[in-house]
């Protein structure tokens, strides 16, 4: 096979919308135009000796997909370049991205530090699963930098939050974290889904390893799971490496096709979201029985300065909660007739849901209380559809809300 890969150094010169199509192309024999789909478990070797040399690492070229597959390794190579880090590897969903990124660094004794404000599997990873391995978390507000001082340990060695967060979105000034983190020589790990790489490099502002769920805005049409980690050659080949070859969390080559033909249409697609959203939180934003909207591209947003410092776009993520809790929210939902209640986000569709009753149900009413998720909050990803039509069915649920 060649690779346009050889050429690494002027694909890291393009712009992003050149970079997301042909950045990491591997082409066969056949010289194919379309991204080929290796949909193979292993590999043939020309020889025992050659066997022998690929798994002492002397040859290059592929083993097992389990270790690493050329459709993977095409994604990997663009989200890579994309982004700007030295090493990616993908995985089967964005929660063992999340999984491999902690379980892989941290080893019993060690003290890890999140921000409260993120998903439910988030949380249960470091609130339960850190634990049963020795792993000592505490929970900040991260919005307060004194916070995340003040729960610094002499065995801290991670820092882990979501920004913005699900589904609040709450913000964390990652340059400042960032900054604390290394005065004590913690690595400092971002989930950058809500906001995508298009509208937020976490890496430029001082983070070490980057997280995303694939399934959302990289796959962007609610088609496969997957997931990514960005980072350093050190954590890839100190850490990451040897853990994700050993238990697996392998993404599909046939996933990786599909998301790497996603890549190709992200800028398009996100502009084109934000663009909506930025109209739909406008629209909601003082209408009757609407006690709040936050949404990232609105002045009003609670850290206006630090989505200006850190966010080149609002996103297409909106919260914002209903006057009569539960029944108006879930009256809100019932009525619509475009947008579609799910918990997924990040698609061309609309998506709504209800996060109290979905996807924070499991960490209880005191917590969410302390998150400030109401029972009348709504999380709406906002899609590619016309806006007027989107429009009208707010409207339409507006009108249901307040009819109860």
């Amino acid at each position: 096979m060649t690779a346009d890969r050889t050429d690494a150094d002027i694909a890291a010169g393009w712009a992003p919308e050149t970079q997301l199509v042909h950045g990491g192309t591997l082409r066969s024999q056949f010289g194919e135009t379309s991204e080929a789909i290796f949909l193979t478990q292993g590999f043939v070797y020309t020889s025992a000796e050659q066997a022998e040399a690929r798994f002492k690492g002397e040859d290059p070229g592929y083993q097992y997909s389990r270790f690493a597959n050329p459709t993977v390794s095409m994604l990997e190579e663009r989200l890579r370049i994309f982004e700007g880090a030295e090493a990616c590897r993908a995985t089967a969903t964005g929660m063992a991205a999340v999984n491999a990124a902690i379980m892989s660094y941290l080893r019993a004794g060690d003290h890890i530090i999140a921000a409260r404000a993120m998903f439910g599997s988030c949380r249960y990873i470091i609130e339960t699963l850190c634990p049963r391995f020795g792993i000592t978390p505490t929970l900040v507000d991260g919005r307060d930098l004194a916070e995340w001082r003040k729960a610094v340990r002499p065995n801290t060695k991670a820092f882990f939050f979501e920004t913005p967060a699900n589904p609040t979105l709450d913000l964390v000034d990652i340059a400042a974290v960032s900054k604390i983190a290394k005065e004590i020589g913690a690595l400092v790990m971002v989930d950058n889904v809500f906001a995508t790489p298009m509208l937020q490099r976490p890496l430029q502002h001082g983070a070490d390893v980057v997280i995303y769920s694939a399934t959302k805005h990289i796959d962007g049409q609610g088609r496969c799971l997957g997931g990514t980690v960005l980072c350093s050659d050190k954590f890839l080949v100190d850490h990451l490496q040897d853990y994700f070859r050993q238990t697996g969390p392998s993404l599909s080559p046939f996933n990786a096709w599909v998301m790497l033909k996603s890549l190709e249409t992200m800028p398009i697609r996100i502009a084109a979201q934000c663009a909506n959203a930025a109209v739909v939180a406008d629209h909601l934003a003082g209408k009757p029985g609407v006690l709040r909207v936050v949404y990232c591209g609105r002045k009003d947003h609670p850290q206006a300065a630090i989505v200006d410092k850190q966010m080149t776009g609002g996103g297409q993520m909106i919260a914002f909660e209903l006057d009569g809790g539960k029944d108006a929210a879930f009256r809100f939902q019932n009525a619509l007739r475009l947008i579609k209640i799910s918990n997924n986000l990040g698609d061309a569709k609309s998506l709504i849901t209800h996060p109290p009753t979905t996807t924070h149900q499991r960490i209880g009413p005191v917590a969410r209380a302390e998150l400030g998720i109401g029972d009348g909050m709504l999380r709406l990803s906002v899609g590619l559809e016309n806006a007027g039509d989107l429009i009208a069915d707010v409207e339409r649920g507006l009108a249901a809300a307040r009819a109860g």
